[in-house]
C-alpha cells in the first residue's frame, strides 16, 4: 500500500512539473492584450502576496535582493577617478508598488512592444559598497554600508522577449529590459566613507544630498543597470515557471 501511495505521489509530482505552475486562483486572469485588466491583476498580485509566491518563482517584494552591481569603473588612473561597486543589495518597498499602465502581452507577444509603468511612494535600498578613488589631493579606498532612499519613484520598463517551447507549452523570456526612472527626491548616506575622519564623511554626504540631481544624472547608467538586472530576474523567475498561455484566458 505504501508503495502505491509513493508511486501516486511521484506521478502527481511529475505531472505538476510537466504542466508548469499556475497563478493563484484569487488573481484575475485577463484576455491577451487587455491593458486595464492586466493593471488590475498585477496590482492584486502585489497587494495579496508581498512575501512572494515561491511556487511560481515570485520572490518576496517587501525585501528583495538585487544582484551585485558595478556603478562606476574608471579604466584610467590619474588625479581624478572613481570605482564604485555595490553588493549585498536589499530593496524594500516593492510591495507598495502601483502599476499604472501596461501595454503589449498580446497572444503573439512579439507583435507589440511590452511596456509596464509603475509608481512607488518610497524605495529603500540598503547595500555594502566598495569605493576606490581620488579627487586631486583627496584619496579614498574604503568599504562601508549605504542607505539610499528613492522618493516618489516612477519607473517605466520596456521589455524585449522571446518565446520558448517546453512540454508543448509556450514560455516567455525577457532578454532585454530597459528601465526609465524619474525621482521626486533622492536621499543617501554612506557610512565610513572616510573612516579616519568622521567630519569629512558627514561633509561629503551633505554635499551629495544637496546636489543629488547632478549626482543622479551622473550615476544613472550604473544604477539603471542594477534595476535592469533586478527586474529581469523578477520577471524571468515567474515566466520560467508559469506558461505564457496559462497566464491568460483562453481565446474564444
Amino acid at each position: 500500500m505504501s508503495k502505491l501511495i509513493l508511486l501516486t505521489w511521484l506521478l502527481c509530482y511529475i505531472l505538476n512539473t510537466i504542466s508548469g505552475a499556475e497563478l493563484p486562483g484569487d488573481v484575475e486572469k485577463c484576455s491577451f492584450g487587455n491593458s486595464a485588466c492586466l493593471v488590475r491583476s498585477i496590482n492584486t498580485l502585489i497587494k495579496l502576496y508581498p512575501k512572494g509566491i515561491p511556487a511560481i518563482g515570485l520572490p518576496p517584494l517587501d525585501s528583495y535582493h538585487f544582484p551585485d552591481t558595478v556603478i562606476l569603473d574608471s579604466p584610467n588612473r590619474g588625479p581624478i577617478y572613481l570605482n564604485f561597486n555595490m553588493r549585498d543589495n536589499v530593496n524594500k518597498g516593492f510591495e507598495n508598488t502601483t502599476v499604472t499602465h501596461v501595454e503589449g502581452f498580446l497572444r503573439e507577444p512579439n507583435q507589440k512592444q511590452i511596456l509596464i509603468k509603475a509608481h512607488l511612494p518610497r524605495l529603500l535600498h540598503l547595500a555594502t559598497y566598495d569605493m576606490e578613488g581620488r579627487w586631486l589631493f583627496l584619496a579614498a579606498n574604503t568599504t562601508g554600508t549605504l542607505q539610499s532612499d528613492f522618493q516618489d519613484f516612477r519607473i517605466t520598463l520596456t521589455l524585449k522577449v522571446i518565446l520558448e517551447y517546453r512540454n508543448n507549452k509556450r514560455y516567455l523570456k525577457v532578454y532585454d529590459l530597459v528601465p526609465s526612472i524619474d525621482l521626486g527626491r533622492w536621499i543617501i548616506w554612506f557610512d565610513d566613507m572616510f573612516k579616519e575622519n568622521l567630519d569629512l564623511t558627514v561633509a561629503v554626504n551633505a554635499v551629495f544630498n544637496r546636489h543629488w540631481v547632478e549626482f543622479w544624472n551622473e550615476l544613472q547608467p550604473g544604477l539603471k543597470k542594477s534595476f535592469s538586472n533586478g527586474f529581469t530576474t523578477i520577471l524571468n523567475g515567474v515566466f520560467e515557471n508559469v506558461a505564457y498561455d496559462d497566464m491568460f484566458l483562453p481565446d474564444r
